[in-house]
């Protein structure tokens, strides 16, 4: 875990450069995007890395590596959906939408366990 404390507005800056870094727009939707970011801090806190909020980890960063945020299954969900799994990161054509609308979509994680 880490010894130093992430606070809310380290989290938000994390969000921003992710989105940016990656041709993503992160969700317009501020109520939205803060809820994620506070489960993003949390877990952060908690587990010295940011866990999606959205998925169950095992708070082993190691068995937890595919689904650091942003998790290695965004880049082909905004490609084929618009957004991640979460909807904290949205491709530019979906985050023009209006109304906008993050939907759940398949879960692509464990796929191969089937």
């Amino acid at each position: 875990m880490s010894e130093r404390s992430i606070n809310i507005e380290q989290t938000r800056r994390f969000i921003q450069n992710a989105a940016e870094r990656n041709g993503w727009v992160a969700n317009p939707d501020t109520e939205f995007r803060e809820t994620i970011a506070e489960g993003l801090t949390t877990n952060a806190n908690r587990y010295g890395y940011y866990l999606c909020p959205c998925r169950d980890g095992d708070g082993d960063r190691q068995a937890d590596r595919d689904i650091v945020c942003p998790c290695v299954y965004a880049r082909k969900d905004i490609e084929e959906y618009g957004q991640c799994f979460c909807g904290l990161f949205l491709s530019p054509e979906k985050a023009k939408q209006e109304p906008l609308e993050v939907h759940q979509i398949p879960e692509r994680r464990h796929q191969l366990d089937d």
